[in-house]
């Protein structure tokens, strides 16, 4: 049996008298891709925010690694082994890519002022650690004819992928990918799928992800959790999630759109 990265148990947050998310509870599994769904407004984001630290849980707790997480500072997060990319693009616009990723380094500095200021032995060998991560990720994500390019002249498919990359120069244990084909064609989805597989196959990560392509969720994903109104609805396999009553009613509520799922899913 894999062991449990992530654990939630019981989490509820309440913004003044809405109760956004009410008694969640699940486990990722080290290695998985887990995926959440359900409509616009069903919690989903809402449990990435706590789990990022965004938000504080009203109730309930998070564990990372059987170490608890609700409490940690945000800015420690990144540090714990969890990255994230957002639905809406966070990135340094006036920046290159490489700029860019160079940045999701910076979690793994260590150095000191005076050490940078004379740029010392340690530093230099950072610095080359850095840079070769930086390329390894580059040449997994086929950005090389955008290496030096400024984030603000590309498109926006390209600026999705560069936004995974930066999340990976973290080198993290976890990955929370928050509707990672929002805007994207479906040549750009299909890729993105085949990326999301590497990942999980090539570098050992743990992807735990926030979707609404049904077809992209079929394919990537081991297990998947749909929400409603705050609350879970079911918890299985693609086709197990897709074929319960209350998932049907909540996510798709017409027979047209049973019909449709199920030809994405199958």
């Amino acid at each position: 049996m894999k062991e449990v990265l992530l654990s939630a148990r019981n989490l509820g947050v309440r913004f003044g008298g809405v109760l956004a998310v009410n008694g969640v509870s699940f486990d990722v599994k080290r290695g998985e891709v887990f995926t959440l769904i359900g409509p616009n407004g069903a919690g989903k984001t809402t449990v990435f925010n706590l789990i990022s630290r965004i938000y504080e849980p009203s109730t309930g707790s998070l564990e990372f690694e059987g170490r608890p997480l609700t409490g940690q500072p945000p800015h420690r997060v990144a540090k714990l082994g969890i990255a994230r990319t957002f639905q809406n693009i966070e990135l340094f616009e006036h920046a290159s890519v490489l700029h860019n990723l160079l940045v999701g380094r910076h979690v793994h500095r260590s150095s000191n002022v005076f050490s940078e200021l004379f740029f010392t032995r340690r530093v230099r060998a950072a610095e080359v650690a850095a840079r070769e991560q930086v390329e390894r990720v580059i040449d997994l994500l086929d950005l090389q004819h955008h290496r030096d390019a400024l984030v603000a002249g590309l498109p926006y498919g390209v600026r999705k992928v560069v936004e995974l990359a930066r999340a990976l120069c973290t080198e993290p244990k976890l990955l929370l990918l928050d509707e990672p084909s929002s805007g994207l064609n479906v040549e750009e989805t299909e890729d993105m799928a085949f990326w999301i597989q590497d990942i999980r196959h090539e570098l050992g990560i743990t992807v735990l992800m926030v979707e609404h392509d049904m077809a992209l969720v079929s394919k990537v994903s081991d297990r998947v959790l749909a929400m409603n109104q705050g609350e879970v609805l079911a918890l299985g396999t693609p086709a197990e999630v897709q074929s319960h009553p209350g998932v049907i009613e909540a996510y798709l509520g017409t027979a047209e759109g049973v019909a449709g799922l199920r030809r994405e899913l199958a």
